[in-house]
Formats: C-alpha cells, structure tokens, sequence
C-alpha cells in the first residue's frame, strides 16, 4: 500500500440472529411496568460480568433464554429463593408483564434482559452459570431457516464455557425435528454430558410449570421433548 492510501475497511459476516423482533401492542400496564421498574429489575449486557453486584448478593446464577410471559420464570424464582433468575426476552410486552407481576409478587432474586441472549451469554465470565433453561425457543421449521435456530454448535460450545462444574443445561421443545437436532449438536460437545442414560431425552422435570407454549404444542398434537445435560 503506498503512502496516502487508506486501508479498505475489512468486511465482517453479519451474525444470524435467532429472533425477530415482533413488538406487538404495549398494554399501558406493562409500558409502565417498564418505564418505572427496570431500574428495579433490569439486566443489560454490561453488567454480565458482575451480576452479584446487581442482584445485591452472591448466589448461584440461573439463566433462562426466551422466558416468553415469564410465568415459568417467576415460578422458578418464588419457588427457589436461594438462587439469582436471571430471564432474557427480547420481546418487550412479555418483558412488561414480568416485571408488573414480579413487583406485585416482592420477588427479589430475579432480574430481567431485553437484549440478544448469544451476546449477554458471550459476555458472562466463564463458569458462572449453575443453570441455564432454554424452553420452546423458536424451531424456525423451514429448511431455509434452520441456521437461526439459537442451538448450534458455536453457541453450544460457548453456553458450556459459562456452566459451573456440574451445571445444567435444560432443553425442551415440541418439535421433534428440533428436539433431533439439539440432542445431536448438545450431545457432540465434549464438556456436556446427557444425563439419559440412552443419550436421548429425559423425562418432564418437576421444575417446568405448564406454561403457555407447551400446552399450545400438546392441543395441535406436538409431544414434548426434554433433555438434560451436566457440565463435566
């Protein structure tokens, strides 16, 4: 390059992101739910390396991805009051809603992110997390589609990274191409161990409430798939 040329700018593949914002209608409940309780509630990327600090204690980190309403998610966060929720959505109206009923609840271990879960996951310290619960994330179902699915083997690999030793990963879907899938790629990383015995899927857990999702699966006919692994 002779001097006085500028360097051409290095292109960078554009991140398939495994979402679509889709707003939908903000009740007025919910507007103000996030308007006055974020600063109570809200989670941002930048404090991913110090989540203790937000939460105003020390405990084990739970992550749940794509809590949609947050029923399942607060469920967890009453029942379990020992352990930090944390839940991501991008969707906003289910965000608002959260907050309104964790504020009314008094749950105080239990905070929420509005921002894209591949990069507030990327941006936790490694071996953080003691849990991560990804339920019914979209199976993106045409063929054309299928690389916007959020398990693949990149982010895979990097979830397990952020386990603790023994840390669970819990998957469920009600698509069985997509259940095929996850246990496929989940099961080809070396620091996860499938906890089925035939390297399958496992049993409904106790910890999943009946939640919107899955009951709309079971009405059009869709059996659930759950898997389970642990961090070795």
């Amino acid at each position: 390059m002779t001097s006085g040329q500028e360097r051409a700018p290095v292109a960078h593949p554009r991140r398939v992101r495994s979402f679509v914002r889709r707003e939908g209608r903000l009740t007025t409940g919910q507007a103000q739910a996030l308007s006055s309780l974020w600063p109570v509630y809200g989670f941002t990327t930048a404090d991913a390396g110090d989540a203790d600090r937000v939460f105003g204690r020390s405990a084990p980190l739970v992550l749940e991805i794509g809590f949609g309403n947050g029923d399942a998610t607060l469920w967890r966060a009453e029942r379990d009051p020992e352990r930090n929720y944390l839940g991501v959505e991008v969707h906003r109206p289910g965000v608002g809603g959260l907050l309104h009923r964790a504020h009314q609840a008094g749950v105080a271990n239990l905070r929420v992110a509005c921002v894209d879960a591949v990069e507030l996951v990327e941006a936790l310290p490694r071996e953080r997390l003691a849990a991560c619960i990804i339920e019914f994330p979209d199976p993106w179902p045409k063929r054309r589609h299928h690389k916007r699915r959020l398990i693949q083997p990149d982010f895979v690999a990097v979830l397990a990274e952020r386990l603790a030793y023994d840390g669970r990963l819990l998957l469920a879907t009600d698509w069985a191409e997509y259940a095929e899938h996850m246990v496929a790629v989940c099961n080809a990383e070396p620091r996860l161990r499938n906890v089925a015995d035939d390297g399958g899927f496992v049993p409904r857990p106790d910890s999943r409430p009946p939640t919107r999702f899955e009951q709309r699966g079971v009405r059009r006919g869709h059996a659930v798939h759950d898997l389970e692994y642990r961090r070795v």
